[in-house]
């Protein structure tokens, strides 16, 4: 705790605690997902499983960035993948530090959350461990989302409510 009168950290603030426990829980809950299908369900030797009708689970390794964007096969490119979501994530937590809503927090907590846990899968491997895909098919039409893990659903989710703090929340109420 700062003492009384003390200057704000610049990596620090009244919801960081906040922040930090939801990107804990949500890079944990990430990491330990894709252990436990790498190395105790052996997805890898299973292939494709149906789950449901419209979901499967594929193991499939990202070495780009969402959506399999900028594809990066060497080390150079997977490091240099790896120093950006670094900064994105710093960035983030000095807005986290900054941020006085609740709802910020959770938001950017989920974003940095799925950030590191997927961070973590570039450093172990080189690639993100990407598992669930999602489809529809009628007979003459099949429609294949990206394949995607835990971590990205909390990004998007952290996305979806700061879009939704903007736009509908106490931020747009206040706006001109």
């Amino acid at each position: 705790m700062a003492e009384p009168g003390a200057r704000p950290s610049f990596l620090r603030g009244p919801l960081s605690a906040f922040g930090l426990g939801i990107a804990a829980a949500v890079c944990v809950a990430d990491q330990a997902l894709k252990l436990w299908l790498l190395f105790v369900y052996r997805l890898g030797e299973k292939g494709m499983v149906s789950v449901m009708p419209f979901v499967d689970v594929v193991l499939t390794w990202n070495r780009g960035i969402s959506y399999g964007l900028f594809q990066q096969d060497g080390p150079l490119g997977q490091w240099a993948l790896l120093a950006l979501k670094a900064v994105a994530v710093a960035l983030l937590w000095i807005w986290l530090a900054r941020t006085a809503s609740r709802l910020t927090a959770l938001a950017l907590g989920l974003i940095v959350g799925g950030a590191v846990g997927n961070g973590i899968d570039r450093a172990a491997y080189g690639a993100v461990a990407d598992f669930v895909l999602l489809h529809a098919e009628t007979a003459t039409w099949r429609f294949n989302w990206y394949v995607f893990n835990f971590a990205d659903v909390a990004i998007v989710a952290g996305v979806a409510v700061l879009l939704y703090e903007s736009f509908v929340g106490d931020r747009a109420a206040k706006a001109p």
